[in-house]
């Protein structure tokens, strides 16, 4: 099998592409399934919005009808599946729950970009201290004991700013790795920053520290292409790049996501 649950569409701000674009680049890469998980939309309190990161809750039927309409058009030739990437918001988890099940959604990743909401916390990919790195485990940890997702997406995103030591980084690494162990959820080698940086040293992910970690804890993987544009579907070199580096994984390396997937 050969699966990507990671992809965004247009709608999020900050991806390219129509939908088809991206099944067409799928398909023409023999990839099996194909999972669309734009940023889910949040129904916030206050009149805030962030269009350049997530579409409008009044999108979501429109974003729903187009990928469920592909997945019938081409249905035998690959399987499409309907979800969403999400943070770890206390405040909206309930109404997350609630729209899994009426949506039908086929599955949910915990993408955990911000502390408690985009409206006011910090971006985890910038973070600059101790203590704002242990917001982002605890937080993170939180997120997957809620029983919602399906896997960690870029558990690695802390390594991004490297603000913190070794020690501390390898610290919240083992706690991250922990979680996922007991819980059996599956961490996502993620190599869309690969596609944008192929080239810099620059600290981000996937991070080959973080991993060698992961692997000596006996934590489930996964490729995600995270792909904003369909070139990143349809150019084959890091994916087979990140093909060859989860070997050492051995059956710990997951194809396909257990539950999920059907056949073409």
């Amino acid at each position: 099998m050969k699966a990507n649950y990671h992809t965004h569409t247009f709608r999020c701000g900050h991806a390219s592409g129509k939908d088809e674009d991206y099944v067409k680049a799928a398909v023409n890469r023999k990839f099996d399934v194909l999972g669309f998980s734009d940023h889910v939309p949040w129904p916030y309190e206050s009149t805030y919005r962030n269009p350049g990161v997530r579409m409008d809750v009044t999108r979501i039927d429109e974003y729903l009808s187009s990928v469920r309409r592909l997945k019938n058009s081409y249905a035998g030739q690959i399987e499409i599946l309907a979800g969403f990437e999400c943070e770890y918001f206390p405040a909206y988890m309930n109404w997350l729950a609630e729209m899994k099940e009426s949506k039908q959604l086929d599955y949910l990743i915990l993408g955990n970009h911000y502390d408690r909401s985009d409206e006011y916390g910090i971006y985890f990919g910038s973070i600059q201290t101790v203590r704002e790195l242990k917001m982002y485990v605890s937080g993170t940890i939180d997120g997957l004991r809620t029983g919602l997702f399906a896997y960690l997406a870029h558990p690695d995103l802390f390594m991004r700013s490297g603000h913190f030591s070794d020690d501390d980084a390898r610290a919240a690494a083992k706690d991250l790795c922990a979680c996922c162990l007991e819980l059996d959820i599956p961490m996502e080698y993620n190599i869309h920053d690969r596609y944008l940086y192929p080239s810099t040293h620059r600290i981000s992910y996937p991070n080959a520290a973080f991993f060698e970690m992961a692997c000596e804890y006996g934590v489930e993987v996964l490729i995600g292409i995270d792909a904003h544009d369909p070139y990143e579907i349809e150019n084959p070199v890091q994916w087979e790049t990140a093909d060859r580096e989860l070997s050492i994984f051995g059956s710990r390396y997951l194809h396909c996501l257990k539950g999920l997937t059907g056949t073409k």
